[in-house]
């Protein structure tokens, strides 16, 4: 008998908005959880095809080793490039984003062996790299932008590299107009919570 595959949720959002708390408490509550941010930063250390187009398009000099003989990219030094010019982070994307996709292939697979009913994506870029089409919900995380600016640079950012960020990215709207659902995380965790338990119980009712 063929596995029954597990619904699959995008869950996305703007810089700061949160996504990632939404996603913990997903996973608390029972889903499967697929980072596509975590595993794009692992892949520019680890790929070595992705290693290899990093040096061709920003240098050499972005990776440099610890005392461990451990590879370290400048994360902020790409970032800075990459969110002044849109030609160097779209060929970036094109050379991450087909091994993130494989990479959620396979997770996709392992939840259907085991049986799992629910794997949720989390993406930052999820429309932008067309990997809503492979989703069967999509859950949008907001929060007004000076929020979410507070929060980004609460988290060590620059506030000009945060608002860089920000411009970078879909605007909010666009993303409301095409999610199923939308969790506003202007609030306590306890309002939070709540949209997320709503959203997860609406959820289950598709898999039951």
């Amino acid at each position: 008998m063929k596995a029954r595959l597990p619904l699959l949720v995008g869950v996305t959002g703007g810089i700061g908005s949160g996504k990632s708390t939404v996603c913990a408490m997903l996973a608390e509550m029972g889903c499967e959880l697929f980072e596509a941010d975590r595993i794009a930063k692992e892949l520019q250390v680890e790929d070595p095809e992705v290693i290899r187009g990093i040096e061709k398009l920003f240098g050499p000099d972005v990776y440099s080793r610890d005392a461990s003989s451990k590879l370290l990219i400048d994360r902020k030094a790409i970032a800075s490039i990459v969110f002044s010019e849109p030609e160097k982070l779209a060929v970036l994307n094109r050379l991450i984003h087909p091994k993130v996709r494989e990479a959620f292939v396979n997770e996709v697979k392992r939840c259907a062996r085991e049986g799992k009913r629910i794997l949720c994506k989390e993406a930052a870029i999820l429309f932008e790299a067309g990997a809503d089409r492979d989703l069967d919900r999509i859950i949008v995380v907001a929060a007004n932008d000076g929020l979410r600016l507070a929060r980004a640079v609460a988290r060590g950012l620059d506030r000009e590299e945060a608002r860089k960020r920000m411009q970078a990215q879909w605007p909010q709207e666009k993303l409301i107009e095409r999610a199923h659902y939308v969790i506003f995380n202007d609030g306590t965790l306890d309002e939070l919570r709540s949209q997320v338990e709503q959203v997860y119980q609406s959820l289950l009712t598709v898999v039951e």
